[in-house]
């Protein structure tokens, strides 16, 4: 197949018919009609859409070997280059039967990717102007199953100013970097067609793509290291001009990059080509376009033959030499970067060469006292014939309440834990180096985002654990020993003794010595954020939650959400909308003592418990008690605070964390925040983690029922974190029909309410936002709560009811208000005309807004 006579089919296809613009193809025995062949896709260059159709198809056999298996982010352009382009993930309805579909889950459901793993495919999106075939470096089974990456990429993107010959420059330079670190293993240039270079090396699939990502971003660090010059490994767009940045972070598993031989969406038809070294290293290297691309692989031998004309072809074969990892940083041994990283004629530190890993018993640690650019503690771990290190800034944790930042760095060889010594001014972590403590340790968990072990050492002795947070960030919790003979040998440890001070000359070398723990002290003091807001759950029902579906329970407790935010030493509490409430809950300042030397931001509910039970502990079986709570939630005055922090306690409810210690934990999965959630252990009078609920989600409601609560909250474990929406991921399941609602007006009281309120006149928003009237409420007041309503409603008195829809009978008399008072209702059902039947006032929400309020 070769609509227009353009190009070269490579898998034997035929029109079959059609006249005009359009044709109907047979391709591979996949038939389907290719149109608008004439239509002009990049007009600088005139090339239609028959000839974009003609260069897939002639590339196909080059193409496809490194697109199969893996899911296709299309970028489309129906309407050429110069119009708007989209992004298009999810297969249509459209999309032929023949066209090999995967599924991936995201937080907001499912997705459907489509997959190129044979020509007809890659024809297909060409008829639908998808231009550009972006995949990850990662590949789906035969069974549909993902798998971890075989191939590591780094884009080398020029800033502005830098051209395509400094590119080449760092290019060779990463490459250099790579057999210096002991890699003698091909990496393979594609000119991206857009502006700068992508290089590919193949790994050996042992690595996860989290592994992955932080071992690139290791050698760009490192290239940024050998030439500062020219090269940044950081995202920030500041640091770009006049370098080429490295971006390490298209080997996450959710990005991708665009496929090599894919077109280019650009003013003219470039591609992203495959090229050898010697090209990369001639003058004038340039983007090659589909014309060239055409006329480079006319004459090419047959698909078998391939890498004749793609250097790239075969890097993913397993019969091709590849990365062995083993779990480490990408090298033939696990040493690679750590040699890469140092010169043994300038440093004092052991610098072993390539060769077999001695054969430990996995139970020695060290920590090492560090003098380089800040004091840090180093502590490594003996694994597999390495000392898999974290470097500490402020040491290991002496108790259960606290919590310490640790960055992951290089494995590093076990002749390091007898070192002590100065390693030079200028050296990686230049500085003063000591043994604090050494002994042997028993593991009791060892996975690639969670350690645990027990130590018995001359200062420290206990369990710890290590849970990684984000890149080479992790968490490092002191944990509550399991056994009497575990608590002896975890006495505390000596208090920690200060090294001497550092020589006025090694004091000097500190601000020119880089090391990892530079990293880990500015995350330490990052700002927590104060631009979040809460995740929201959708309401539903049993029916709702999909049996496929791995999914969390919690109680749903009768109270209002708050975001907690410890930082500095400081405390502060926002209520949904983003106001500041902290003064309101006095009781919860203690929470900023709990998290002392932790940046963390927790989201949960504010409740007040019933018969003023607090019931510490993480299994809950008090029944919060939004009535009571409602005394606090309407209190400003301070002497009124402070006595009713003494008769209505309040107990602040965590079930997430958001962000810890300057790493962002939105993207981490439901899982993943729950057990770095459990590590800060909250656990007081005042504040705690409630217990997940056993069974299925039948059982937990009936259990909750059983309990007096309000109901349950399902979430998807693997759900990340999405501010201030409603993702389908979290659903709320009630025991009783709850409403938000506005009051728009009020109808006067008689007997004894007369000269006050009777009934509150209510509204609801349709989908679009419009107030519709939703009936009245009388009951469920205290004589104090009307009083209050009357004081707060007097002020916002309107001419006009804000609303239609209200019936004659209830418009008389009516007092009508401005929209701007929200409030919750119980009630039995809907009537046929949009009312509650059988209200009952619950009280005001003044964390939230009429915008909000939705029917449930």
């Amino acid at each position: 197949m070769a609509p227009a006579g353009t190009g070269r089919a490579r898998a034997g296809g035929k029109a079959s018919g059609g006249t005009g613009d359009s044709t109907l193809v047979d391709l591979d025995g996949h038939r389907f009609t290719l149109t608008n062949l004439g239509k002009v896709l990049y007009p600088d260059a005139g090339t239609t859409k028959a000839e974009v159709i003609g260069y897939y198809a002639a590339v196909a056999h080059l193409m496809v070997p490194h697109t199969a298996g893996r899911p296709c982010t299309r970028k489309r352009w129906p309407n050429g280059v110069r119009s708007e382009p989209f992004f298009q993930k999810n297969v249509d309805a459209a999309t032929p039967a023949w066209v090999r579909r995967v599924s991936i889950e995201h937080s907001s459901g499912p997705n459907v990717y489509p997959v190129v793993d044979n020509p007809a495919t890659l024809a297909w999106m060409a008829q639908n102007a998808a231009l550009e075939i972006h995949v990850p470096q990662w590949r789906f089974d035969s069974g549909d199953v993902p798998q971890n990456p075989d191939r590591l990429v780094f884009d080398l993107d020029p800033g502005p100013g830098v051209g395509l010959d400094v590119c080449v420059e760092v290019a060779f330079a990463v490459r250099e970097r790579l057999a210096g670190g002991g890699i003698d293993l091909p990496m393979i240039p594609v000119t991206s067609g857009s502006k700068g270079i992508h290089l590919y090396l193949a790994l050996d699939g042992s690595l996860t793509s989290a592994q992955a990502s932080d071992q690139a971003r290791e050698l760009a660090e490192a290239v940024e290291r050998d030439l500062p010059a020219l090269v940044v490994s950081r995202m920030s767009k500041a640091l770009r001009p006049g370098k080429v940045f490295i971006d390490w972070s298209q080997n996450n598993g959710n990005k991708t990059t665009i496929a090599p031989w894919s077109l280019r969406g650009r003013e003219r038809p470039t591609v992203a080509v495959p090229r050898t070294w010697e090209e990369l290293g001639r003058s004038g290297l340039a983007h090659l376009e589909l014309a060239e691309v055409l006329d480079r692989i006319a004459g090419d031998p047959t698909p078998g033959d391939a890498q004749d004309v793609d250097p790239m072809a075969g890097l993913e074969d397993a019969d091709r030499p590849r990365v062995t990892t083993g779990g480490t940083p990408p090298g033939p041994d696990k040493l690679a970067t750590y040699r890469s990283m140092r010169s043994p004629d300038r440093t004092p530190e052991p610098v072993p060469g390539p060769a077999e890993l001695p054969h430990g018993a996995d139970d020695t640690f060290v920590i090492q006292e560090h003098h380089a650019s800040r004091l840090h503690y180093d502590f490594r771990l003996e694994r597999g014939g390495v000392l898999v290190s974290w470097a500490v800034p402020k040491n290991l944790p002496t108790d259960t309440k606290g919590n310490r930042l640790a960055v992951h760095t290089e494995d590093h060889p076990m002749d390091y834990a007898a070192f002590a010594g100065d390693i030079p001014a200028g050296e990686y972590g230049g500085g003063h180096v000591e043994i604090w403590d050494a002994g042997t340790y028993v593991t009791e968990k060892w996975r690639d985002d969670e350690v645990i072990v027990v130590l018995t050492g001359r200062r420290v002795a206990g369990r710890f654990a290590l849970i990684r947070t984000n890149g080479k960030n992790w968490l490092v919790h002191r944990m509550a020993d399991q056994s009497p003979a575990k608590a002896a040998a975890a006495a505390a440890p000596a208090r920690p003794r200060r090294s001497p001070a550092p020589p006025p000359a090694r004091a000097a070398q500190q601000d020119t010595a880089g090391d990892d723990t530079d990293a880990a002290a500015d995350a330490a003091t990052g700002r927590a954020p104060t631009d979040l807001s809460p995740m929201l759950a959708g309401p539903g029902t049993l029916t709702d939650l999909d049996p496929a579906t791995t999914w969390r329970l919690e109680g749903k407790w009768d109270g209002i959400r708050a975001l907690v935010s410890v930082d500095d030493g400081g405390l502060t509490i926002r209520s949904r909308t983003g106001r500041d409430i902290t003064a309101g809950y006095p009781e919860l300042a203690g929470l900023a003592d709990a998290l002392a030397g932790l940046t963390v931001v927790l989201d949960g509910e504010i409740v007040a418990f019933a018969n003023g039970a607090t019931h510490r502990g993480g299994d809950l079986e008090g029944r919060s008690d939004f009535g009571l709570l409602q005394q606090r939630m309407n209190t400003s005055r301070a002497a009124d605070v402070a006595r009713l922090a003494g008769t209505v306690p309040v107990v602040f409810l965590a079930f997430d964390v958001l962000h810890l210690n300057g790493v962002s934990l939105l993207r981490k999965t439901l899982d993943d925040r729950r057990t770095l959630l459990e590590a800060l252990h909250l656990d007081d009078e005042h504040w705690r983690t409630p217990a997940r609920l056993d069974g299925d989600p039948e059982q937990a409601l009936a259990d909750s029922r059983r309990r007096g609560w309000e109901g349950i909250l399902a979430k998807k474990a693997s759900s990340t974190y999405l501010p201030g929406k409603r993702a389908g991921t979290w659903v709320k399941l009630k025991n009783q029909r709850m409403q938000e609602v506005v009051v728009v007006g009020w109808k006067p009281g008689n007997g004894r309410r007369a000269g006050g309120i009777g009934s509150l006149l209510l509204a609801v928003a349709d989908d679009d936002g419009t107030l519709r009237y939703a009936g009245k409420v009388g009951t469920g007041f205290t004589e104090a709560i009307l009083d209050d309503l009357l004081t707060r409603l007097t002020p916002l008195k309107a001419d006009r009811a804000p609303v239609d829809g209200v019936s004659r009978p209830e418009a008389r008399d009516a007092v009508w208000v401005r929209p701007e008072l929200v409030g919750e209702v119980r009630f039995v059902e809907w009537t046929h005309d949009g009312h509650l039947r059988a209200s009952s006032w619950r009280g005001l929400r003044p964390d939230k807004r009429p915008a909000d309020v939705r029917v449930e």
